[in-house]
């Protein structure tokens, strides 16, 4: 094979000029090419893949409305008048009939055991426990305008319980819950509760019953 002469002359002049300063050979590299992303014109591309379209979720069913409160008639005790009968004494306890009368336009409905406790103070705060449940729920009475239905209740002679335990106190009168009602009604009624915890009832209601 025939050298160019110019190439062994420059091969020569960098070996004596690397010698002469001390310096290694310079090695010439080579820049490596960055080949074009373009496909060329005669190959052709692939194209994507189909995909398969995911199946519609159910649309979910139509919201049902509410079903409306039902009215079952009951009484309240804004259609309500609350009055209290005379008592029999039975073994140190008196037993009176708590009278509603229904002074509303519609017959009403009443079926149960009324809240009752003796309040006290201008501000009717409760005095002791409230009344204890006696028997069993009776039958739903319905209660025609002008009539009424009553609950018996049972006042204890408070004074046969240790006092320091019962603690005595003036009472002005009753706050009463007509049955499956949140309005309360006050019944003027003077006497003796207790306000500590005392050993036994101091206040007893049987359920609603007919007149």
């Amino acid at each position: 094979m025939n050298v160019p002469k110019i190439g062994i002359l420059a091969a020569s002049s960098l070996f004596l000029l690397a010698a002469c300063t001390g310096q290694p050979t310079p090695v010439a590299t080579q820049i490596p090419t960055i080949g074009s992303t373009t496909p060329d014109a005669g190959q052709s591309s692939s194209p994507p893949p189909a995909t398969t379209p995911s199946p519609e979720a159910p649309a979910p069913p139509p919201q049902q409305p509410s079903a409306q409160a039902v009215d079952k008639g009951e009484c309240k005790a804004a259609s309500l008048k609350l009055s209290i009968g005379n008592g029999d004494a039975a073994a140190g306890t008196v037993y009176r009939q708590l009278v509603f009368t229904n002074i509303g336009a519609a017959p009403c409905v009443l079926q149960g055991f009324p809240g009752v406790s003796y309040v006290a103070g201008d501000d009717g705060h409760q005095v002791g426990p409230a009344a204890v449940r006696v028997g069993t729920k009776g039958e739903a009475i319905t209660v025609a305008p002008g009539a009424s239905a009553e609950a018996p209740v049972g006042f204890t002679q408070v004074r046969n319980f240790d006092e320091a335990v019962c603690k005595p106190t003036a009472v002005r009168g009753l706050r009463v819950y007509p049955p499956q009602e949140t309005a309360s009604m006050f019944i003027p009624l003077e006497g003796t509760g207790c306000a500590g915890n005392p050993p036994g009832q101091q206040l007893s209601v049987k359920t609603i019953q007919r007149t």
